[in-house]
């Protein structure tokens, strides 16, 4: 089994990623662990292409994975190897709302979290502007190409019902 999900920051990703990857017994990889290096000492450090794209290759090469982000540019590849495609598309207060709660938590060490500061959470919020006004666009062009194995989610009802679908046939009966 291999699900790519999609959506903007704060949409629910790795919360969902994480409960497929426990209700199916398969890794879960948070794409943000190859886009960004975490060892570097300060925050927003990308990782060097080429070793991103070798860690991309080495997930794609397990035979089962849920892999989640914000990515779509370098990812085809996962696209294309992926059963299923699921795209969060989730509303501005949602995930706006989750974001800072998110941030909130890791600054009281409530949550493990990144070097993020105010001004780090503040671009973040600005840009998940850009990524719904601009970057789900060229998301949903990308996948038109993968027809039935892309969902489109919209709601936090229909995340719920997903992870809870497992027991009548699992994700795939769920969405076809």
């Amino acid at each position: 089994m291999k699900v790519h999900i999609i959506g903007c920051s704060g949409s629910g990703k790795t919360y969902l990623a994480k409960a497929l990857s426990e209700n199916y017994n398969i890794p879960h990889f948070d794409l943000d662990d190859i886009q960004w290096d975490n060892n570097a000492e300060g925050y927003g450090v990308k990782t060097p292409i080429e070793r991103r794209n070798a860690l991309l290759q080495e997930i794609l090469a397990n035979e089962n994975w849920v892999i989640e982000g914000v990515y779509y540019a370098w990812v085809q590849q996962s696209f294309e190897d992926a059963d299923i495609i699921y795209v969060l598309d989730m509303p501005k207060y949602l995930y706006k709302t989750r974001i800072i709660i998110r941030s909130i938590k890791r600054k009281l060490g409530i949550e493990k979290g990144k070097k993020e500061t105010l001004k780090s959470v503040y671009d973040l919020l600005k840009w998940t502007d850009t990524f719904q006004n601009k970057n789900l666009g060229e998301i949903r062009r990308i996948l038109e190409r993968y027809g039935d194995k892309v969902v489109w989610i919209s709601k936090k009802k229909e995340i719920r019902e997903l992870i809870e679908s497992r027991v009548d046939g699992g994700i795939y009966e769920h969405t076809r």
